[in-house]
């Protein structure tokens, strides 16, 4: 899947090394499973685990990469909900030098076409930390709609932690897409 910058295609084995290289504190403290340190072999595991959910239609793991020199840049994982088959679970981020250009942006919305087209999920749906202006932006641009205040349980921590939860309805999609469209140009 291309976009005018960016290639999202499944992760591979070979990501393992970038993907942990990128992976620091300030990256991980948003993320709810992804800890620090963050070792190439722990991305290794994560690759073949979610390689296995996507050939079962369970996940979208995604790498960003930038087409203008193959630089792995980030990460987007579609992940159907424990228990919630119809729904799928939005995760992305972008390694520190990747952020502030409008690469998420560009990227997110064809996860999202992806994701309905690949999953057949009835909804997607995203846990945001209440501070995190840039994600914030990412789940209203996919047209994501508030659903309140919740909790998630955050691995990478050890503990549960406060969100705001956002979700995208199938028969919303096209016109979020259409209007991040237009945002994006």
């Amino acid at each position: 899947m291309n976009t005018d910058r960016l290639r999202l295609r499944y992760a591979e084995p070979r990501d393992a090394d970038a993907l942990a290289a990128m992976m620091n504190e300030g990256i991980s403290r948003r993320l709810a499973s992804w800890p620090v340190p963050y070792t190439p072999i722990m991305a290794a595991d994560r690759i073949s685990g979610v390689r296995m959910a996507a050939a079962e239609q369970r996940a979208l793991p995604l790498v960003i990469e930038r087409r203008s020199d193959g630089a792995v840049m980030g990460w987007i994982s579609i992940s159907r909900a424990p228990g919630e088959p119809e729904t799928a679970l939005v995760t992305y981020w972008l390694g520190e030098a990747f952020q502030g250009h409008g690469y998420m942006r560009e990227a997110a919305p064809v996860a999202a076409r992806e994701a309905f087209a690949r999953m057949d999920v009835a909804r997607l749906r995203a846990a945001v930390q209440p501070d995190n202006r840039p994600s914030l932006a990412v789940a209203r641009l996919l047209g994501m709609a508030p659903m309140g205040e919740g909790r998630i349980w955050c691995p990478a921590r050890g503990r549960e932690e406060t969100c705001l939860w956002f979700e995208l309805p199938r028969e919303r999609a096209p016109q979020a897409q259409a209007a991040a469209a237009a945002t994006a140009s």
